[in-house]
């Protein structure tokens, strides 16, 4: 089975029937393991509008917590805000989860074990996964994406979540619309600057 389609069925076992999904896909003129290390190393400091994302959100609500410090590569930053990896694939894709309560101004984010998560079932809750995605096309290009799918863990969360969703869901969709062709950028200029050329010949060879 193929890494997308072994993918594919992870997130319909960890959300199912999500109350948000969205999907984003890129080509990427560089290998695939390049891309996925670019964009678990990507510094989102280099991208202004999501920066702006981020404050206007947390202007709206009030948010009282410091900022987050994206000075370190995505993932790390992840990591520290509260997520976890659910699963990974070396070089083609990782998938990473996280429990909260998005509507609140300061959100507290909760990594579930992988295990437990799709059985995670805590009332008033909000289950989120998020995928990065590098599948090979040839050896220098591939397809890069990233999922993200969201369910409440009852009824009430399931309706303060749409309600959330309907007031920063555009916020959250640009988010991801503006990391894909930064990501796409920087992994095709790190990979015009690998050195193509052979090793030296040996003499005699």
């Amino acid at each position: 089975m193929g890494p997308k389609y072994a993918i594919s069925d992870l997130l319909d076992t960890l959300i199912p029937n999500p109350a948000m999904r969205h999907r984003h896909q890129t080509v990427v003129r560089a290998p695939a393991a390049l891309t996925l290390e670019t964009a678990r190393t990507f510094n989102l400091r280099s991208s202004p509008l999501v920066r702006a994302i981020f404050r206007l959100r947390a202007m709206i609500l009030g948010a009282k917590s410091p900022g987050t410090d994206w000075s370190r590569g995505f993932v790390e930053v992840l990591l520290q805000m509260g997520w976890g990896i659910l699963a990974e694939e070396k070089d083609r894709w990782l998938v990473a989860g996280t429990v909260c309560q998005p509507w609140l101004a300061d959100v507290f984010m909760s990594p579930i074990p992988p295990d437990r998560f799709a059985g995670f079932s805590e009332p008033g809750q909000v289950k989120i996964i998020w995928t990065m995605e590098a599948d090979p096309l040839d050896d220098a290009r591939c397809r890069f994406s990233t999922e993200t799918r969201a369910v409440g863990t009852d009824a009430e969360a399931q309706t303060r979540f749409r309600r959330y969703y309907r007031r920063f869901g555009v916020g959250m969709v640009l988010v991801r619309w503006l990391l894909l062709p930064a990501v796409r950028r920087e992994a095709e200029r790190r990979w015009r600057c690998h050195d193509p050329l052979p090793p030296p010949r040996r003499g005699g060879d």
